[in-house]
This record gives structure tokens, C-alpha cells and sequence, in this order.
């Protein structure tokens, strides 16, 4: 690092303490709201490049918590019985970079990065079946290498104060999922005509649900902690996007998900559990079809509301990509459809699931048409300011993960939405903003607060509408 930009941390890490502190005594001694504006402010035109340095941990100074379970109470997340709303991202390759000695780094890197603007939640892949370094090689039969490469990743988020969404399969054939669960059963003699089969097929099922006992009872080499008790799980994650296609109904998805949601929970009841769904509308709830990006995400067998109204389901997932969905080329209508899309969820969540909704996929392709970086940076922005519109009344909008983190030196990795924060200031700001004042608000709490005490606070104008 050269000695200007090691300045500029070091006044970042001071200048952000120094302002969060004050923030703290002018809170607690019932100051003016206008004084605590202009600081944070202040804090916000410092911030010109994030710090390599964990901040949000300067930022978070008060008495380091227990490092606890994340529970759901009601429509919110709670730690420690204190509110605990999310941001954070996606990078789905660290156990098979964690695999190779050569890549593990990146783990690391990836993963101090996300802690510099104050990302407290990654979601990536507790699976990888037949393929290349597989950790599932064939049913029931695991590379130990690819398990202790997980045990690195799981070790390693904690060391940054992150904890992790586990996915236990995709729908789709990257890195195996549900077309390698199909190809074992051809394979074992099984009369198969459907990648949906994964579905139904009860020994396509008992597959799974031995992937999912194996995974969950899994004792950390690194930490001789069992999966199912580690609190940096987040939460389990049935199926990246699950569809079933071959049958329009959702009845066929809908039996899995009430199997294996309960089973999940069977062997694992500590810890939450979401579906991995995009959030598509289905025949259950045809006044609501009309939020669907498009008529044919009606007919994919999945059905937002009542798959999430299943037993053993603990919050909603949704997905956000208006460029794949409706046009690739850059427009205003994909901001239109994001704020259209992220409201319904919210209301939805709120009214008919009672639940916390997390936006767990969403970003824009540096692929598409029309590109450019403002437009990333005010799509951003805009899923922020709803989300945090909807934690200002203490709403259904937990959080949301960006499509994707990736750290220097992955680029051929990158499918066009990967942003790397050290060549994205503008970007990276944003985010460290955004977590900012949800640090701010989640450790309100810590302050003496009550719970509901929302209304009338000097941190109100962080989550005004005008944000």
C-alpha cells in the first residue's frame, strides 16, 4: 500500500471513530437532532475510500456481544434479543477456492474486504456434486480435502464478524445440483424422464436429505464446532432458485419444500431456514401475478406466498434481475420494476407470512447494454433506501446480499455482475453508508433503548424517505 493511501485509511478508522463516539454521548444526553446530522455528514464525505481496516468494528466499540445464534422474533432478525438487520453479499466459489492452497487467499481477501464497508452476511455454497473438486463425489461419499476447504471458509467468516447463508443445492447444473442428483439416479438404474424428478423420486430424495444430515453434523476441523451449532451459519438454504418447470401447478415444488423444510429442521433446530426462491408469483395468488417480471415466471412452478407459508421456513427470499428478466438493455424500467418488486415482497411478508423478507440475490451486469457505473450506484441505492424505509417502521425488509463480491485477481470468474470494491469507490461508499446506519440502528438497542423506539429518535432522519 503506498504511504497516501495509508494516510487516508488511518484518517477514515480515526475520523469514523471519533464521530461514532460522539454520536453515542450526543444520543444518550438527549441532544439536538441537528448536531448529529451534520456529524454523520461528516462521517459520510470522509468516507472518500473504504478503509482496508474492519471500521464497522471501530464503529461497533461498545462491549463486544456474545457471538450468539441469529433468531427470527417475529418479522425481524434478533441477536441477543436486539434487532439485527443485514447487509451483505454473495460469493458462491469459497470452498472451492479454500480447496487449492494456491487460491485460498482469495477467501481471506474477499472476506476482509466485505468487513471494510461493514458487510455482515455472505451467501455461498455448502455444495459442489460430481463435478470438478466436488465435495459430494457420489452419494454419500464426500472429498474430506473440499470438507476442510468449507471448515476454512466457515472458520474464516467468523475471524471477520460475518456469518453465512449455507446453500445445500442448486437448480441448476453448476457445480452439480439438481441435474447431477438425476444423472446418480440414471446411473443407479433408476427410470428417470425429468431433471423435476429430483422432486419426487423418493431415492432422489433420500440423496438429498443424506447431503443435508452430512453437511449440518459436520464437525469444523478448524474449530471442532459441529455446523448445526455454529452460530456464523446464518441460516441453511434448501435450493439456489429452485423451479419446477414440468409441473405449473407448484404442487410438486411445494410437497418438496414441506418435506425437507421439516427435515432440515429435524436434525437442525437451532438454526433458520429459507427456501432460496427468486420470488415469483404463482397460480395461489393470481392478484399478485402482475408484479411478475414477465407471464412465463408464472408458470415455473414456484409460488412466493405459499411456499413460504410451509412449516420450518423462517424467512422469504427474493431475487433481483430486472436485466435478465424483463430487457437487458439499461433502463429506467428496471428501476421501476426493482421498487415495484421490493415493496410488494415487503408488504407481502408483512401482511400474509409474518415474517422477515432478504433480497438475497440482486446487482447489474457490466455486460448489458447501456452500462455504466451511475447506474449500478443508483440501482443500489435504491434497493437501499426501500429497505431502509422498511426498517424505519420496523417492516419485513431484513436486508439484501449483492449479486456479487469478488475480491483483485478473480476476474475470469466474473459473469459481468461482480463488483470488486478496491476499483469501485463509488460503489464501495454506498454500501459502506448503507451499513453504517444499520450498525447504527441494530445497536440502538445496546443504548438503553426500547424496542420500539422508532419514533421521534435523533437517529431518525437516517431512514427518512428522502434518502
Amino acid at each position: 500500500m503506498d504511504t497516501h493511501r495509508t494516510k487516508l485509511v488511518l484518517q477514515n478508522i480515526l475520523v469514523v471513530t471519533t464521530i461514532f463516539m460522539t454520536l453515542i454521548s450526543t444520543f444518550c444526553a438527549a441532544s439536538g437532532v441537528g448536531q448529529l446530522e451534520t456529524m454523520v455528514e461528516e462521517a459520510k464525505d470522509h468516507l472518500a475510500y473504504p478503509s482496508t481496516t474492519n471500521w464497522i468494528d471501530e464503529m461497533n466499540g461498545m462491549e463486544d456481544e456474545e457471538w450468539a445464534m441469529v433468531q427470527r422474533k417475529g418479522n425481524q432478525f434478533v441477536v441477543n434479543d436486539q434487532p439485527f438487520y443485514v447487509n451483505g453479499f454473495n460469493t458462491y466459489w469459497l470452498m472451492v477456492f479454500a480447496a487449492d492452497q494456491s487460491t485460498r487467499g482469495k477467501v481471506t481477501d474477499v472476506f476482509k474486504q466485505a468487513a471494510s464497508v461493514g458487510l455482515t452476511i455472505c451467501r455461498t455454497w455448502a455444495f459442489n456434486d460430481g463435478q470438478w473438486r466436488a465435495l459430494q463425489k457420489s452419494p454419500g461419499v464426500y472429498d474430506e480435502e473440499v470438507f476442510k476447504a468449507l471448515d476454512f471458509v466457515i472458520s474464516e467468516a467468523k475471524k471477520y464478524k460475518i456469518r453465512l447463508i449455507l446453500s445445500l443445492t442448486n437448480n441448476w447444473d453448476a457445480f452439480g445440483g439438481k441435474p447431477q442428483y438425476v444423472k446418480w439416479g440414471k446411473t443407479a438404474g433408476l427410470n428417470l424422464t425429468s431433471d423435476d424428478d429430483f422432486f419426487a423420486h423418493p431415492t432422489l430424495k433420500s440423496y438429498y436429505k443424506a447431503h443435508v444430515k452430512t453437511v449440518l453434523n459436520r464437525v469444523n476441523t478448524l474449530t471442532n464446532i459441529t455446523y448445526k451449532d455454529d452460530p456464523t451459519v446464518f441460516a441453511w438454504e434448501l435450493m439456489n432458485e429452485p423451479r419446477c418447470t414440468s409441473d405449473p401447478s407448484g404442487d410438486k415444488l411445494q410437497e418438496w419444500i414441506q418435506e425437507m423444510a421439516v427435515f432440515v429442521k429435524s436434525v437442525d433446530p437451532k438454526h433458520l431456514v429459507e427456501i432460496g426462491l427468486e420470488g415469483f408469483y404463482g397460480p395461489s395468488t393470481l392478484n399478485r401475478v402482475q408484479f411478475n417480471p414477465n407471464t412465463y415466471a408464472q408458470q415455473v412452478g414456484t409460488d412466493f406466498i405459499r411456499n413460504h407459508q410451509v412449516l420450518g421456513v423462517d424467512f422469504a427470499s427474493v431475487h433481483i434481475y430486472a436485466d435478465s428478466w424483463i430487457s437487458q438493455s439499461i433502463s429506467d424500467v428496471h428501476l421501476q420494476f426493482t421498487e415495484s418488486w421490493i415493496k410488494a415482497h415487503i408488504d407481502d411478508a408483512e401482511n400474509y407470512l409474518g415474517m422477515p423478507v432478504v433480497f438475497a440475490e440482486f446487482g447489474v451486469s457490466t455486460k448489458d447494454p447501456g452500462y455504466n457505473v451511475s447506474f449500478r450506484d443508483t440501482l443500489i441505492n435504491s434497493v437501499y433506501k426501500i429497505l431502509l424505509n422498511s426498517t424505519k417502521k420496523g417492516g419485513s425488509g431484513a436486508g439484501s446480499l449483492l449479486w456479487q463480491l469478488f475480491p483483485e485477481g478473480t476476474d475470469y470468474m466474473d459473469d459481468g455482475y461482480a463488483i470488486v470494491l478496491s476499483k469501485s469507490p463509488s460503489t464501495s461508499n454506498i454500501i459502506a453508508l448503507h451499513s453504517t446506519r444499520l450498525a447504527l440502528f441494530n445497536s440502538r438497542c445496546a443504548w438503553k433503548c426500547k424496542w420500539g423506539c422508532r419514533k421521534k429518535s435523533p437517529l431518525e432522519f437516517l431512514y427518512n424517505d428522502d434518502l
